[in-house]
């Protein structure tokens, strides 16, 4: 064999299949709904973040049409060259009224706001003090950064504040970086206690609230709003992926933030834009949640119907507080056959194993949305229920 053989990959491959996770991406055959075609079958889709069901709304499409026909499928350039859009400024002050912050910039995806704006906030000479447990976007945004890096344990107030005075001293910014919501465990960051700890110690917080954008709030307006929090944190990070149901992210902050980002957010400014017709779905989005917390509401009590549904049984949801509902086998392999046999039961529900969470942390995650009804959670509930007696997981 030569070189161009990539032998090394291989046998990473083979190890992966040996290890019983190695897996083929599941092919979406039309909409992610709450049904959906997925490998030539129809399932129950217990894995999608289109939380508010938004993916597929009329009014969205229509939107998304009309701004094409208009405007075109592409924004032509970056916009430091070519300009800004009006409907990428319309976005970005709706989203602005919406979050109740001075400004917003948009990005092409949640991960690329992280790989932006940590760099660009904190240089050599700064200090990111981040939970264990914080997205993988939020870890390669520090690297990019010339700042230093501490974790504190997930969630533990007094070892962050243990991490503070350590470190208080010794760096010019200090910056602390939290997930609202965790996306592996469902759980809520503790961000009261953090913006009193930050304002304590003269620190400075950033929130990645990727999975509570349209969850947590008032109408999904994130989770400074949720604990009350306007004008006390720093930087709020969005994503339009998820529960806006199209794709992209944003920063939200104060104008001099917005306006440095311009100058120094590398993805802003090497990348571009998204297209006329994302722009469009996504300012109608918020428009629909501005109207009512009629889908908020609903995504709220379906999850609390799964999530008492999957208790009940006795199998393992770890600490969930959000929509995001585990079902923790602990072994791989086993979390890899639940997934497995779930789908032969009509449930889609994906796997997540090591290293996405840490050894003898594998489980099947479930995310339920507005669009579910309880017939298909009832559905879902009852095999679990089959598919955890086979596997030992419940009596």
């Amino acid at each position: 064999m030569g070189v161009h053989d990539l032998d090394f990959i291989t046998k990473q491959l083979n190890d992966l299949r040996d290890q019983g996770v190695y897996r083929k991406l599941a092919v979406l055959q039309g909409p992610s709904g709450p049904r959906s075609q997925i490998n030539g079958k129809e399932v129950i889709n217990l894995s999608s973040n289109n939380y508010l069901g938004l993916a597929n709304n009329q009014r969205m499409k229509n939107a998304a049409i009309e701004a094409t026909n208009k405007l075109g499928v592409g924004a032509g350039a970056v916009r430091t060259i070519i300009g800004n859009m009006s409907i990428h400024e319309e976005l970005e002050k709706k989203l602005a009224e919406f979050k109740h912050v001075e400004a917003v910039l948009t990005f092409q995806s949640g991960f690329t706001a992280n790989a932006g704006v940590i760099p660009a906030v904190v240089d050599k000479g700064d200090i990111i003090i981040s939970d264990e447990l914080n997205h993988a976007s939020i870890i390669d945004g520090c690297r990019l950064s010339r700042a230093d890096v501490i974790r504190y344990k997930h969630s533990d107030m007094e070892d962050l504040e243990r991490v503070i005075n350590e470190v208080k001293d010794n760096y010019n910014t200090k910056l602390i970086i939290t997930d609202g919501v965790f996306s592996m465990d469902g759980d809520i960051a503790k961000l009261p206690e953090i913006v009193k700890l930050a304002e304590k110690h003269e620190c400075l917080t950033y929130v990645d609230d990727a999975h509570a954008s349209g969850v947590l709030g008032k109408s999904g307006r994130g989770s400074a709003d949720h604990f009350g929090l306007h004008g006390r944190v720093d930087i709020q990070i969005g994503t339009l992926s998820k529960a806006i149901g199209v794709v992209g992210g944003y920063v939200a902050g104060n104008k001099n933030l917005i306006e440095w980002l311009n100058h120094r957010g590398r993805p802003f400014l090497f990348s571009t834009a998204v297209p006329p017709s994302t722009a469009a779905a996504c300012l109608e989005a918020i428009n629909i949640l501005s109207e009512s917390s009629e889908l908020t509401d609903r995504l709220w009590e379906n999850a609390r119907y799964l999530k008492n549904g999957l208790k009940s049984l006795g199998l393992n949801t770890g600490k969930s507080e959000t929509p995001i509902t585990p079902v923790i086998t602990g072994d791989d392999k086993k979390a890899v056959k639940l997934s497995n046999r779930l789908f032969e039961e009509g449930v889609f529900a994906q796997s997540i194993v090591f290293p996405t969470v840490p050894r003898d942390g594998a489980r099947v995650r479930t995310i339920v949305t507005a669009a579910h009804t309880k017939e298909d959670l009832d559905e879902a509930i009852g095999a679990f229920e089959k598919v955890g007696k086979e596997l030992g997981l419940i009596q």
